[in-house]
């Protein structure tokens, strides 16, 4: 296998393909022996697409022909088997779906191959992407390359294991309070939760509801997630969320109009966090005020007056439970565990929902008021480390939690639709990654990646793969 090949980002790997420095076929060929010896361990990619090679010689040929080619061309990429793919299995983590072969590509997987990718494979994933975990009756769990006892999160979790493994340079995931970020966090890979609406979300199950859900690009750079979303962005014409035509300019270096101004925050509203965490979100604010950037502690005081998970807890169980019986009815049997704790799970009272949902008003509002003064805001992503597979309460900095608490400082850019990338800044005592969040304003992409490439470009842990 060639490791230089497996760790190159997507932006080299296109550079390299299109100045035939390498061929898309031994790109693609190196992926692929990468999965067969790395998967067996790790079960991040549930199916190959078939017509991958075939691609990959057909982009040889329209290099050598002189055809225009795109910004992506040749690149191999990967999908969350949540995402539909034409003729390719997509099965949503559930033997509900075994053997579904959707006739079309979601918006975003046609638009990763318009700008030149290959569809490498389908990656793992909870049921109906539905928790924290990648686990499923289906394809089984999938576990986190740096430490095969723990998770890589969900529920991107197969996609985040197979980047971090060098088993796919890039590719796109879903996010409804956690699942891009904080697998990205657990496994130490960057992506991005564009601004809700950004990406369509056409062709991704479910159709509805989608208020709170996003899909986003993984990757292991912050060049790669701009090229990325600089292909994903723009209406469809199909959801009518993805309204937003602002243009986005991926040229991340560019200096800002004016000097920035960036909060950083672990304090209240985000629930409890490991010290090893804030330490780091604090490293990532110092590092920023080291090359000139104006930083400062701050805090948001919505976020202390409504708890945003609690708030996202009240509003979707109501909102996703007819989508779950809709989905299971006739095939109770073959649900797993977390799709019967949810349909178990008291149904929201008609006055706790309408506060929630006026509470989310009050928190964007308190968005708001912060992003009049201040240009981002970086906090954590997860307030731990990856964890060891099944654990269900954590004590984090002295307070017992159970798991839902790890999506605290996740969540509130789900309820809010806010932007945020995850990327990597430090490392643990146990060697494990840890990441950080840039939050910015909505449609304000271009900021907080601007501000990610600075950390990354001043980063002591950029060039760091687990051994495998």
């Amino acid at each position: 296998m060639n490791n230089d090949i497996a760790f190159y980002d997507a932006t080299k790997l296109a550079l390299l393909i299109r100045t035939k420095e390498v061929s898309p076929v031994e790109v693609m060929q190196q992926h692929l022996e990468r999965i067969e010896v790395l998967n067996p361990s790790i079960n991040a990619i549930v199916t190959i697409a078939s017509g991958a090679i075939a691609a990959a010689k057909a982009a040889e040929a329209a290099l050598l022909a002189g055809d225009e080619v795109g910004p992506l061309h040749g690149v191999p990429f990967t999908v969350k088997d949540s995402i539909d793919t034409a003729g390719v299995l997509t099965q949503r983590g559930s033997p509900i779906f075994k053997d579904r072969l959707p006739d079309a590509d979601a918006t975003s997987v046609a638009r990763m191959k318009k700008a030149g990718g290959i569809l490498l494979g389908k990656t793992n994933l909870p049921e109906f992407s539905y928790w924290i975990e990648s686990d499923n009756l289906l394809s089984g769990r999938s576990n986190n390359p740096w430490d095969t006892t723990r998770t890589p999160g969900g529920s991107s979790g197969g996609e985040s294991a197979a980047i971090a493994a060098g088993m796919s340079p890039i590719g796109l995931g879903t996010d409804l309070a956690i699942s891009v970020r904080g697998p990205a966090a657990q496994t130490g890979i960057t992506s991005m939760k564009a601004t809700h609406g950004r990406v369509p979300m056409t062709g991704i199950w479910p159709r509805a509801p989608r208020r709170f859900w996003h899909v986003g690009p993984m990757a292991r750079s912050v060049r790669d997630i701009a090229l990325a979303f600089s292909q994903l962005s723009g209406p469809d014409g199909h959801d009518a969320f993805a309204t937003s035509t602002v243009q986005f300019d991926a040229g991340i270096g560019r200096q800002p109009y004016r000097p920035l101004r960036v909060g950083w925050m672990v304090g209240p509203g985000l629930g409890p966090v490991d010290p090893e965490v804030a330490a780091t979100v604090k490293a990532a604010a110092e590092a920023l005020k080291g090359v000139g950037i104006h930083v400062e502690q701050v805090g948001i005081p919505a976020l202390e007056h409504d708890f945003a998970l609690d708030v996202f807890n009240r509003l979707h169980v109501m909102e996703m439970k007819p989508a779950f019986r809709l989905a299971t009815v006739g095939h109770e049997d073959q649900m797993y565990k977390m799709a019967r704790a949810m349909l178990s799970l008291p149904e929201t009272s008609m006055a706790d929902f309408i506060d929630a949902e006026q509470a989310v008003e009050r928190i964007r509002d308190g968005y708001a008021d912060y992003f009049r003064t201040f240009d981002a805001l970086i906090t954590h992503v997860l307030p731990i480390p990856a964890h060891k597979h099944g654990v269900e309460e954590f004590v984090i900095d002295g307070q017992t939690v159970d798991a839902t608490y790890l999506q605290a400082a996740t969540v509130p850019l789900n309820v809010t639709g806010l932007p945020g990338v995850s990327m990597r800044f430090g490392t643990s005592r146990e060697g494990l990654p840890i990441n950080v969040q840039i939050v910015g304003s909505w449609l304000a992409e271009s900021t907080i990646l601007h501000v990610a490439s600075l950390l990354e470009s001043i980063s002591s842990v950029r060039n760091m793969h687990p051994s495998l």
